[in-house]
């Protein structure tokens, strides 16, 4: 029984910079090693408004629908106001979330995810930060430091590590976030990692994950294990 989706990036979800097809295979795998039995999904609209009780993680790794980086490799650049969906059908698909938040699920958004599912007001209260258009940026593609706060449970016992990837900057930040990770740029602290309780429910966000090479670093691995097993105990 498939008790996981992960909606990945195609569509109007897709861009030019982000190797979806390459990535959600390789969340699957980490979410069948923290026990569960995902599936990937290629309409994120329509898995969300088919949502149901069995799922018990939904992992969002997909692009910003509406902003500047939703440009396909032709250049061509989706109207804010073009939807694959009726607006109807996009209620519904919030309802759905809304209700799989109350009775209690576990999210993962990686990387894009900040810029994602814009239709979406139960995600956007969820997820505790955005993607500003404007104010949001990352330094060029590299060797990312990254640094675990040692007072984050999940942290314990684990390294600073590095890896290779984007670093997410000037995130907007809610203030009910628990940071796990961040990196240091011009001196300064940026979340890279958070996780949020509400209620019955648990997130993980994760801005790293740009392409597999993030996923070739052992520490972001084990990070991300162990945010997979926090989200299952919901």
């Amino acid at each position: 029984m498939v008790d996981a989706l992960i909606l990945t990036g195609t569509g109007r979800y897709s861009d030019p910079w982000h190797a979806y097809s390459e990535t959600s295979p390789l969340l699957a795998e980490l979410a069948r090693a923290a026990g569960f039995s995902p599936r990937i999904e290629t309409g994120a609209d329509g898995a969300l408004r088919r949502l149901d009780d069995d799922v018990r993680l939904l992992v969002i790794n997909a692009g910003d629908p509406e902003g500047p980086d939703s440009v396909d490799p032709t250049g061509t650049r989706t109207p804010a106001t073009e939807r694959e969906e009726p607006v109807a059908s996009l209620a519904e698909g919030d309802a759905a979330l809304a209700s799989a938040l109350d009775r209690g699920i576990g999210i993962l958004a990686m990387h894009s995810a900040a810029a994602s599912l814009r239709d979406y007001p139960s995600y956007e209260r969820a997820l505790g930060g955005r993607w500003v258009r404007g104010r949001s940026w990352h330094p060029d593609f590299g060797e990312a430091h990254v640094r675990l706060d040692p007072e984050h449970p999940l942290a314990a016992g684990l390294r600073d590590f590095a890896v290779d990837d984007e670093r997410y900057t000037d995130l907007r930040l809610d203030a009910e976030i628990d940071r796990l990770a961040s990196h240091e740029h011009d001196g300064l602290p940026h979340a890279l990692v958070w996780t949020r309780d509400l209620g019955p429910s648990r997130v993980v966000y994760d801005a790293l994950g740009h392409d597999p090479r993030s996923y070739a670093s052992a520490g972001h691995r084990e990070l991300l294990a162990r945010a997979l097993r926090w989200l299952r105990e919901v």
